[in-house]
């Protein structure tokens, strides 16, 4: 695996301005953001606007923000998830089977439109996880 877990938190509809909030409060540098209507996926209108992926760093620190799609919401205190970012295919399926196991597969583990195989599970232990191989 490379780099550290990242946490993933996520919003209602205010991911642009929790994103803002936290790049003043922590000196921080938005490195990239991706709305619902720039994405090469189906979205309805309404989600035009909203963060579909944001990155936020500064030094060896990353935060990365989304929202939520239409319909969907959050439960402030449970919208964080933790990302990993595995090496190759094997890892990838290692880590989404053994997460998975006792939990509940919320994704299933796929080549996504952005160049990644992506998954995400719910441990046993109620923690989100985010996995995602970038293939070069």
């Amino acid at each position: 695996m490379k780099g550290q877990i990242t946490p993933y938190l996520s919003f209602n509809g205010n991911a642009k301005q929790a994103l803002e909030f936290y790049k003043e409060a922590l000196g921080a540098e938005v490195t990239g953001v991706q709305t619902f209507g720039e994405a090469d996926y189906p979205t309805p209108p309404e989600a035009d606007d909203r963060i579909m992926h944001a990155q936020l760093k500064k030094g060896g620190i990353s935060i990365m923000f989304s929202d939520t799609f239409p319909g969907q919401s959050v439960v402030v205190g449970s919208n964080i998830s933790l990302t990993l970012e595995p090496e190759s295919d094997e890892e990838i399926q290692n880590l989404y089977d053994a997460l998975s196991k006792g939990g509940k597969q919320l994704m299933e583990l796929e080549d996504t439109f952005w160049g990644a195989k992506y998954g995400r599970v719910q441990d046993s232990f109620g923690i989100i996880w985010e996995l995602n191989y970038q293939k070069s």
